[in-house]
């Protein structure tokens, strides 16, 4: 559909919404399809999510949404939506993300302290946490998401594509460390719980002064998951003392029993999620064309090597000394 086209039915649903008197400017794009615009009037203002299909489908994020609402979180409220052409207007939370209040110098203890009492809420909320129908990010799942490793970065780092028995060997190797992963329940996850995606809202007390913004992807899975995405996040070096405290919060808080297993698994969580992301941004630029989060690469790495030394990863760190020695890891260092 012509871009011309997109905003014509973009106006239509504004106009639907009652909003057609509202001035609109571009807030933001992300690595999907999606795109975000502000819509300001004298007396308020919203922001239209613009989800084209068959792309993209609002109707998770609507569903999660409003279920996040109901377990007293901060989601956007859902103002108006047309699922059929992908549209969504919702709440303006405004525009202090955690990664700008981070940079003007908020307080990063305040402000991941926060987002982790959220992960606890959620964790203490059980069952009442799990929609009927959540897909299961655990097992087979995590390792087919963590494939993007040898099927993108391993041929970008050695100018030769992935034979199918090293894909089988680790394969192998994830499904060793997976087993010895402990057992544990399962949480709602959010998935891409990061600075980019939390809302500072400080007016709101509690677990609400967080607010989230992308979690139209969630799934049940391993507790420790979303605690990974906050503070061993991509793209930003968190604070060694703030690692700490949000792990030792997180266990405290939520009253895990088993406080090494909840680590071992934590460590699981983190290799298979840096794993992943490595892959995902050589793919976002062979494939997509968008070279920016090369420059993020180095770190997720180093992230990843931590993450291997833990011994319930031994199989894993095999493979990976053995395929990508160190010289290989070098892919954005000087970006």
């Amino acid at each position: 559909m012509a871009k011309s086209e997109r905003d014509q039915l973009r106006a239509e649903f504004v106009s639907r919404a009652g909003w057609g008197d509202a001035g609109e400017r571009l807030l933001a794009g992300d690595a999907s399809f999606r795109k975000y615009f502000r819509l300001s009037r004298p007396r308020g203002s919203a922001v239209v999510m613009d989800a084209p299909p068959p792309q993209e489908d609002v109707r998770p994020f609507v569903r999660i949404g409003r279920h996040l609402i109901a377990l007293g979180l901060s989601a956007p409220e859902i103002l108006a939506e047309d699922a059929g052409h992908g549209f969504l207007l919702l709440e303006d939370f405004g525009d202090d993300t955690y990664a700008r209040v981070l940079a003007a110098g908020g307080d990063e203890g305040e402000l991941y302290a926060r987002a982790t009492d959220v992960l606890v809420e959620i964790y203490r909320a059980g069952e009442r946490s799990l929609l009927p129908g959540l897909g299961a990010y655990t097992g087979d799942a995590l390792i087919e998401a963590a494939m993007l490793l040898p099927e993108w970065y391993l041929p970008e780092a050695t100018g030769t594509p992935t034979s199918p028995e090293e894909s089988k060997r680790y394969v192998a190797a994830w499904r060793e460390c997976l087993a010895a992963l402990p057992a544990t329940g399962e949480t709602l996850l959010l998935r891409d719980y990061h600075k980019d995606n939390l809302l500072w809202l400080p007016a709101r007390p509690g677990v609400r002064a967080c607010g989230l913004l992308d979690f139209q992807d969630a799934q049940r899975g391993h507790p420790s998951y979303d605690l990974v995405s906050l503070i061993e996040d991509a793209r930003r070096d968190v604070a060694p003392a703030i690692h700490a405290a949000c792990l030792d919060r997180y266990v405290g808080e939520a009253g895990i029993a088993d406080a090494a297993g909840f680590r071992t698994g934590f460590a699981l969580m983190a290799a298979q999620r840096h794993a992943r992301i490595i892959g995902l941004f050589v793919r976002l630029l062979r494939r997509d064309g968008k070279p920016d989060y090369l420059r993020h690469l180095p770190r997720v790495w180093r992230m990843f090597e931590r993450a291997l030394q833990h011994e319930a990863l031994s199989p894993l760190r095999a493979w990976v000394n053995r395929t990508l020695p160190p010289e290989l890891r070098r892919i954005g260092a000087g970006s």
